[in-house]
């Protein structure tokens, strides 16, 4: 069965570089999952520059919406790197609520189907990483060390992706933070107590 590796930290913390020095590691086939959708010319030439630094013979595939469903159809043995969570969670944000204006108040019903459609997506990318033989690299963005958004959807997207990180990492055989590139291991997940 499959590895479920978890790296975190903050934007620009070095996360990228540490999921991408593992699958080095690893040895294997490679195929990177990446999350990105460029919205403008500085993202698209952000993400032209990310492409070039991988390796060759690493496969890429961009899927901002659905990746659990790439992940099924890669090789079983392949060493995946999903990049990543933050930006998956704000692109389905993005889907639901449209290119409006954020709301300036979020109906409570409306916060708990989306958050059970992250549990259930939480729960697809358990399975998926699981049901593989090479490891699955699973790389996000650390929330709630600055500042509490000033608006709604701001505080859902920051609560949501948290509790999102806390059940990917409770699931993880490894998992490190980064900090100014620096790689720090986490201790495994413990057991919730009763």
């Amino acid at each position: 069965m499959g590895e479920l590796w978890f790296v975190t930290g903050g934007a620009r913390s070095g996360k990228s570089a540490f999921a991408e020095q593992l699958a080095r590691d690893h040895g294997g086939p490679v195929v990177y999952v990446a999350t990105m959708e460029p919205s403008d010319q500085e993202l698209e030439l952000r993400v032209a520059r990310h492409r070039e630094a991988r390796p060759e013979s690493w496969a890429t595939v961009e899927e901002p919406l659905n990746p659990i469903a790439v992940i099924q159809r890669l090789d079983p043995n392949a060493c995946v790197i999903l990049d990543c969570l933050s930006l998956w969670l704000n692109n389905r944000l993005r889907e639901e609520f449209g290119p409006a204006e954020p709301p300036a108040a979020l109906d409570a019903g409306r916060a708990a189907a989306i958050e059970a459609m992250l549990d259930e997506q939480a729960a697809g990318l358990l399975a998926v990483a699981t049901e593989r033989r090479g490891p699955t690299i699973v790389v996000t963005n650390e929330v709630g060390s600055g500042v509490v958004p000033a608006y709604p959807l701001g505080r859902l997207y920051r609560d949501a992706l948290g509790r999102l990180n806390q059940r990917v990492a409770a699931h993880a055989a490894r998992a490190w933070v980064l900090v100014a590139g620096r790689a720090l291991p986490l201790p495994p997940a413990m057991s919730p107590r009763r």
